[in-house]
């Protein structure tokens, strides 16, 4: 799944002010953080709301927190917005969310295109419906030359729905089994071009990845917080920087000691 055109050079352009608040060192902030976005359902029951208006809670926090990470020089959010698996759910919910997705590009883009947010997509089309899909590839198209963050949507995404696209790929192009590499493979990926998430944060306490950048987040780093997606805030998001500032990423060696 090579992209046939390649999008901007993203350069963050950090708040010198949110660096002194996060209290982190640019080299130990990470480039990349994806986040499973969980509780939006049980955030509503809470509250004695329906589903749906946990989801609409939910979407709006994506803006909140994209606007820290933009603040504290992140280059890449990637969201797990919609899976393979959420095709199962009821039907009136599912397709609740694909208006609130739909009404959520046209009302936010004209934003996040002028404060040069690169969106991109990841994860499959097909069997999306054509209005939504043509907002997608309006949105993906339209902010290809923004530098200053990248939205990695993951919208009817699924990790080993990924590595069948790959191989997929690579069968079709012909390319040889001794030719392939980890480099090679990763050209097939959706998220090509891309680094590898460092951070991948959980909400709502669950220890699972269910399905998320399985093959890219090989050496991430994870944190799980009990907080529903639609309170995790500037705050909950200082807290995961700050612990992920304070590990020491091995990468599968031994590090010596001194």
């Amino acid at each position: 799944m090579i992209e046939e055109r390649t999008h901007a050079v993203v350069r963050p352009r950090p708040d010198p002010e949110s660096l002194i608040e996060l209290g982190v060192p640019p080299e130990r902030i990470p480039r990349h953080i994806g986040i499973i976005m969980d509780g939006n359902g049980r955030w509503a029951q809470a509250r004695g709301l329906p589903r749906l208006a946990g989801h609409r809670a939910g979407t709006h926090n994506i803006r909140r927190v994209l606007e820290a990470c933009t603040d504290f020089g992140i280059e890449v959010l990637t969201i797990y917005a919609f899976s393979t698996e959420n095709w199962q759910r009821p039907q009136m919910e599912v397709e609740g969310l694909m208006r609130l997705l739909s009404l959520t590009i046209r009302k936010q883009l004209n934003e996040l295109d002028a404060n040069g947010v690169q969106i991109r997509h990841c994860g499959r089309l097909e069997g999306v419906n054509e209005r939504l899909r043509q907002r997608i590839e309006e949105a993906v198209e339209r902010t290809r030359d923004n530098d200053r963050i990248i939205l990695n949507v993951a919208f009817n995404y699924g990790g080993r729905a990924e590595i069948l696209d790959a191989v997929r790929g690579i069968v079709r192009d012909g390319i040889p089994a001794d030719a392939i590499t980890e480099e090679v493979f990763e050209q097939y990926l959706y998220t090509v071009g891309l680094p590898d998430p460092d951070l991948i944060i959980r909400t709502s306490g669950e220890y699972r990845l269910s399905n998320f950048l399985i093959w890219q987040a090989a050496y991430a780093e994870f944190y799980v917080t009990p907080v529903y997606w639609p309170d995790f805030d500037r705050q909950e998001l200082m807290k995961a920087i700050r612990d992920y500032a304070s590990r020491e990423r091995r990468f599968g060696r031994v590090l010596t000691q001194e």
